[in-house]
């Protein structure tokens, strides 16, 4: 056995997915319920898992309640199930049965339930479908990419992009321009800081889930638009190493010195609280902010290079899907293209402050008067930013982009390990799980 700890766990993770697979074929949900004959009669009951289930229960009630009264002849089953349980409950109704119609799948966990053989393609079906040609090519791009590039396995619901936050009234009282390029961002950082007041110009995240917010700095300066050249990762190409070297450069000059172990959690609350001028996140804190802050804000995409162009790493992308065990797939796929119909994507999306799929859901009043939203939808869908797609297919993407690599980040902002010796280290850990991912293929 490999004497590699990074391997043995990926060599563990493909045989759980083999032997789930095994386990559900011997269950009868070897995805021969996908066959001919297995599309049921468009009436009855379905099941539909949430996957944020709690958070997201109240708007998908609704949604179900409108599709109930326009399709009296089916009736759905709803179980929310908790954001942080839902993988788990899937690979065991997968191994043991009880999979639902359909169900909430995001981008990151998207990889791990397809290679069961669980998911329907979805590909034909949206060929035939109302909503073609009506769903945001970035956020189908994002979804077929975390499928493994070839099949489309969900149609996405909605995407929630990396957004610049920034204090108005400070940025007024120092007489800057707002951020919208990393010159202009890196200068308003230095002059709002005086570390005698405690203020800072940028609050930088070292805690949990720092690696994706770094990669979206460095891609973001280096204007690399690609995440593999072949078979090796640009994660540690020169120019992203020299970008994450100036992005580090920031921790404790200009930052609080509490952000080493800061989450996004903390991170907000920090920002929400204090007299800091930037912060880089998400849509998803846009409610924490005008509750704290009311006007005194605003919320751009991540700044461009001097000549414009914007590259930003790819966020997970939510979708919906339909499970081959599923014996009434038609009255399934009502579902989903109800779903993604310009008013419920619109509604869902407006509950949840994300980035509606739906085109013309991205067009809604709500969408225009959230301003944040609204320069997101627009940046996205009218291919100003350049999208490097994360590889949420490999079976190791989270915990290399996670736990594996979160205390090496923190050594670099402490001045511990060099930027290119973290990104060597990053990128020799993804080349190889390319490797044994493609030898699985």
């Amino acid at each position: 056995m490999s004497s590699n700890p990074r391997r043995r766990r990926l060599a563990a993770a493909l045989a759980l997915t083999t032997a789930l697979a095994l386990t559900a074929a011997a269950c009868g949900d070897d995805g021969t319920s996908g066959d001919k004959g297995k599309e049921g009669s468009g009436k009855g009951e379905i099941t539909f898992w949430d996957n944020n289930g709690g958070v997201r229960t109240e708007v998908w009630k609704e949604i179900i309640a409108d599709f109930e009264k326009k399709n009296p002849d089916i009736k759905v089953n709803y179980v929310g199930i908790p954001a942080e349980s839902v993988q788990s409950k899937y690979d065991t109704a997968i191994q043991g049965g009880g999979l639902p119609d359909v169900g909430g799948v995001g981008a990151a966990m998207l990889a791990a339930i397809a290679a069961q053989n669980a998911l329907e393609p979805l590909d034909d079906r949206l060929a035939k479908s109302p909503l073609k040609d009506k769903l945001s090519t970035a956020m189908v791009d994002s979804v077929r990419a975390a499928g493994g590039g070839e099949q489309m396995f969900t149609l996405p619901t909605s995407a929630n992009n990396g957004t610049l936050w920034y204090r108005t009234d400070l940025f007024e009282a120092a007489g800057l321009d707002e951020p919208s390029t990393w010159t202009k961002f890196y200068a308003a950082a230095e002059k709002l800081t005086d570390k005698g007041k405690n203020h800072f110009g940028y609050t930088i995240r070292g805690g949990e889930g720092s690696i994706a917010q770094a990669l979206d700095a460095a891609y973001g300066q280096s204007g690399i638009t690609e995440f593999w050249n072949g078979d090796k990762t640009t994660v540690n190409d020169p120019k992203n190493v020299a970008a994450l070297e100036k992005y580090v450069g920031l921790f404790k000059k200009v930052t609080p010195s509490a952000d080493l172990n800061n989450d996004f959690k903390k991170m907000v609350a920090q920002w929400d609280s204090g007299e800091i001028g930037m912060l880089s996140h998400n849509l998803g804190s846009y409610q924490d902010h005008l509750k704290a802050l009311e006007g005194k804000f605003r919320g751009i995409p991540n700044p461009t290079l001097d000549d414009g162009t914007r590259v930003q790493v790819s966020n997970p992308v939510d979708g919906i899907g339909i499970f081959k065990s599923s014996k009434n797939k038609t009255a399934a796929w009502k579902f989903v293209e109800f779903a993604l119909s310009h008013e419920s994507n619109s509604k869902w999306n407006e509950a949840a402050g994300a980035i509606p799929s739906n085109l013309e859901a991205a067009g809604d009043g709500w969408v225009q008067s959230a301003e944040a939203t609204k320069l997101a939808a627009a940046a996205l869908n009218d291919g100003t930013i350049k999208i490097v797609q994360l590889p949420y297919y490999l079976p190791d993407w989270n915990s290399l982009s996670k736990a594996d690599n979160e205390p090496n980040f923190q050594k670099v902002l402490l001045g511990k390990m060099s930027a290119k010796d973290f990104l060597d280290t990053l990128a020799g850990q993804l080349d190889e799980a390319q490797a044994e991912w493609k030898k699985q293929q």
